[in-house]
């Protein structure tokens, strides 16, 4: 599955964060099903908004990505054993670059919507913490994708804290791409890749994806 279609997915469901929030439905008294379908239904209404320039829609992305996925989680996850090696100094110097990047990075792949439509098929649970939601999204001009949603409660508010699109994880595809970098250059090789990526990526820079970084 392309990073292309993950991001779109991504971009599709996030849009519903905000309004979703701005009810004032925390996640007592709501089903896991029920908040990935409320953003859904949120999010086509969102992203056919008229008179919004792509800037206003990057940064209204940019702030439902960081509201709506725990990244420090994820953050830790992928950096996998190496954070518990890392000093203080660079798991700061880490999440700071590598939530800048998801940020940046994320934020330029909005556009992809094309009257997707999320479908929700069940829900189950994932460990003692989580909930997975499966998903189906249904494309206009392809055959439906599926998805799952693994949804915790954190401070009263569902968060997601992964997305697997046909079975692929995008927190333990991106673990083992940050294992690669870290085995041939160190933590400090990380951070000094984020940082470089960081510089370079524009809001609009990648299209369809920018990691790993090239040879």
């Amino acid at each position: 599955m392309s990073r292309r279609v993950l991001i779109g997915l991504l971009v599709f469901v996030l849009f519903g964060f905000r309004a979703f929030y701005a009810t004032g439905q925390a996640a007592t008294g709501n089903t896991p099903s029920d908040f990935i379908r409320y953003l859904g239904d949120q999010a086509i209404t969102v992203l056919q908004l008229p008179g919004l320039t792509l800037e206003q829609r990057e940064t209204r992305f940019r702030d439902l990505l960081a509201t709506g996925f725990d990244m420090e989680f994820i953050g830790r996850f992928v950096m996998g054993n190496d954070w518990r090696k890392a000093s203080p100094e660079q798991r700061a110097d880490y999440l700071d670059l590598f939530n800048e990047y998801v940020l940046r990075a994320y934020s330029a792949r909005f556009g992809g919507y094309a009257g997707e439509r999320l479908n929700v098929v069940a829900e189950r649970p994932a460990g003692q913490q989580d909930v997975l939601v499966t998903t189906r999204i249904d494309r206009p001009s392809g055959p439906p994708i599926n998805a799952d949603w693994r949804v915790r409660v954190i401070e009263d508010q569902y968060r997601i804290i992964d997305v697997m699109v046909e079975g692929i994880s995008m927190v333990m595809t991106q673990r083992s791409e940050f294992a690669s970098v870290i085995n041939k250059s160190g933590v400090d090789g990380l951070i000094e890749i984020l940082r470089a990526r960081n510089d370079k990526l524009g809001a609009t820079a990648c299209a369809y994806g920018c990691w790993p970084p090239p040879a």
